[in-house]
């Protein structure tokens, strides 16, 4: 197999990824092993390679939005075939035996593992994944379309469900990248007002299109007192920005893997009212199976920028740079073939 791993991890512009040519992996007993056909660039994966998130294993291949088909399958496995077109997230294991995962809330298993961080992930031609927490995908959809899906499709419906948006809320969005402008078409088609806050122009006129009601800088107020405000961006500046933009018993779910520290809140301008601070961890595969049949029925839009395989080192550069409208893709690459 052919891939990138983050072997000294630091600036994305700085060489994170060296290109590795490994033995294709054996599928064990439960695992699918896939031809690779898609895999999108997650920001999680950026803050692997620049070394945000400390490496769980040294040289591990990155991407958790694996879009493959099936070319072996191990004995256990029964739900997928031979051919099966199928995706790959970012939970990858847990326990199931933890009073978490008892309770619905396995995102918050204590064993839990993900894919490119635990395990090789996608940016490669070929990937292992555990049967068990695939997904089955629809033949007629791109390949392309449908890998930001699988991580930033997923996290931003978790987002939006901790976010508590009511019945036909006020949702601020801050940051509009692959997740926000995912979890946006979501709210608008459940008939919430959606106010998008971000610092990138393109992001701005992309929010306009999908049908904001408004749009601004990052640090600018909206134009009504919200409801809920999810937080994309990884700027811990914004959470109290985001908190004072808050109606009464309003709530703000931080929605990133990484976040900057936050600056010292104001218990009357930010918290007062019974104003409500959430975080967002992982997600179930409830919400992986919920978001790609609410996606599949409003004809979700996916705004995508592709690559080469033999180009994520420049995919992820440019998504450290927020030179990305929407999300970047790594498409399969012929000539890619490291020594």
């Amino acid at each position: 197999m052919s891939g990138w791993a983050v072997e000294r991890p630091g600036p994305a512009d700085s060489g994170p990824l060296t290109a590795v040519r490994r033995p294709v992996p054996e599928p064990g007993p439960g695992d699918l092993l896939v031809s690779v056909e898609a895999c999108g660039v997650c920001r999680t994966d950026l803050h692997l390679a620049e070394g945000d998130l400390a490496p769980h294993r040294p040289a591990t291949v990155p991407g958790h939005e694996i879009v493959g088909r099936v070319v072996a399958a191990g004995e256990a496995v029964t739900a997928f075939r031979t051919g099966d077109r199928v995706g790959g997230a970012w939970l990858r294991g847990t326990c199931g035996r933890c009073r978490y995962c008892r309770a619905g809330a396995e995102n918050l298993c204590p064993e839990s593992t993900y894919t490119g961080w635990d395990a090789d992930g996608g940016f490669a031609d070929t990937a292992l994944i555990p049967a068990d927490y695939a997904y089955p995908l629809p033949e007629a959809a791109s390949a392309e379309k449908l890998a930001p899906l699988l991580c930033a499709g997923i996290i931003g419906y978790r987002a939006l469900r901790r976010s508590a948006l009511p019945p036909g809320g006020r949702l601020g969005i801050y940051g509009f990248g692959g997740s926000a402008h995912l979890a946006a078409q979501v709210a608008l088609s459940e008939g919430a007002t959606v106010h998008v806050l971000t610092r990138s122009a393109r992001a701005r006129d992309l929010a306009r299109e999908l049908g904001a009601a408004s749009v601004g800088g990052a640090y600018d107020a909206p134009p009504e007192p919200l409801d809920s405000a999810i937080l994309f961006a990884p700027v811990g500046d914004l959470v109290p920005v985001a908190l004072a933009a808050l109606d009464r018993s309003g709530t703000l779910a931080v929605a990133g893997i990484h976040l900057t520290d936050i600056p010292p809140l104001s218990y009357h301008r930010e918290l007062f009212y019974e104003r409500n601070l959430r975080s967002v961890t992982a997600n179930t595969r409830r919400d992986g199976r919920e978001f790609l049949a609410a996606a599949a029925r409003i004809g979700i839009r996916v705004t995508t920028r592709p690559y080469p395989l033999s180009r994520a080192p420049e995919a992820l550069a440019d998504l450290a740079g927020d030179r990305i409208e929407g999300a970047a893709v790594l498409l399969p690459d012929e000539p890619f073939r490291p020594s």
